[in-house]
């Protein structure tokens, strides 16, 4: 009888227990969204494109929730520092990550990553996407996309190019020109656009790739010839300017794009609250202005619009490091 009422006993606890945890998770559920400032990782340095869109989005983030948004730069390892720390963060989206393309890149780069990229990251909502130029030093005697092919077929060995460190989008975009040309250039790794505009304008370096709007005053004072743009349609601060897939390159499409994540199994009503809001940011003509005026394209959408891009971009890649043998250095 003694040990039976023990037993008895003991049940009853855990039921208090475990009425009082559902009771408390129950509770914290229903809390409203947001009970503190929101943290918006940054997994590159303070001053690029990244970082920039990042806190105009943050600031207008805050005005709508409620709560500051703080942008917090965590550079390292090609993202993956930042984007650790979102992974590892309460699930409750108060720690958010600024996704961009070299997300897609680093399951492909690097052996091993310490979270997963499709499990322990919720997508909220795609913010953007930024085209890529190909350009090339006025000496060289090309003029369209279609004639860089032609004269790297007849000059085999002789051309180069850059678009910045080893495993960037620039760099993979180059590899896939090449691939898609069929025909040959040499890479040239440097530590960023401003380590090779010296040699690109001196002469030294042929073909260079990078964001359409970094090189538009080079391109605009006649020190660099554009050839075309990366994205499927044309930018808007070069209008005249034909895509690579107008010219000869049917489908090219490689751009820089941008996104915001939260932590894996983050309640659905957090997401559906957050891509709301991001969504409704998007979409005003402030935001359109900024990101027409700078060369991208706004964007916003479902959650699941950036899980099927992310996934897109994760393929896309995976395939030209795999055939160009690229590893992270």
């Amino acid at each position: 009888m003694y040990i039976h009422g023990m037993f008895k006993a003991l049940n009853s606890q855990r039921i208090v227990v475990a009425a009082g945890v559902i009771f408390a998770a129950s509770f914290a559920h229903a809390q409203p969204y947001p009970q503190r400032p929101v943290r918006l990782v940054v997994p590159v340095a303070a001053g690029g494109s990244t970082d920039i869109i990042a806190r105009v989005i943050g600031a207008k983030l805050g005005e709508r929730i409620g709560q500051q948004v703080v942008v917090d730069n965590r550079p390292g390892g090609s993202s993956i520092i930042g984007a650790d720390i979102v992974a590892k963060a309460q699930p409750d989206g108060h720690t958010l990550l600024m996704g961009s393309g070299s997300m897609g890149t680093i399951s492909s780069l690097f052996t091993k990553l310490p979270f997963d990229q499709f499990k322990d990251f919720a997508p909220v909502s795609l913010i953007g996407t930024s085209p890529y130029v190909v350009v090339v030093q006025p000496a060289l005697p090309v003029k369209t996309v279609t004639d860089l092919i032609t004269y790297g077929k007849a000059n085999p060995g002789k051309l180069n190019f850059s678009g910045s460190t080893p495993g960037s989008l620039q760099r993979l975009t180059g590899e896939m020109l090449k691939r898609n040309g069929n025909f040959d250039m040499l890479f040239v790794p440097y530590k960023g656009t401003g380590a090779l505009m010296p040699d690109l304008l001196g002469g030294r370096l042929h073909v260079a790739i990078d964001n359409v709007l970094i090189l538009t005053p080079y391109i605009r004072n006649n020190s660099l010839r554009a050839l075309g743009v990366t994205s499927l349609k044309r930018s808007a601060l070069f209008p005249d300017l034909p895509s690579l897939a107008e010219t000869g390159l049917p489908g090219f499409h490689a751009v820089g794009w941008f996104g915001v994540f939260a932590t894996g199994r983050t309640p659905d009503a957090v997401i559906t609250r957050l891509n709301s809001e991001l969504s409704a940011i998007m979409k005003t003509q402030d935001m359109r202005e900024r990101f027409v005026t700078q060369g991208s394209e706004p964007l916003s959408g479902p959650p699941d619009d950036l899980r099927k891009y992310f996934a897109n971009e994760v393929s896309k890649w995976g395939k030209v490091i795999r055939e160009a043998g690229i590893k992270a250095e």
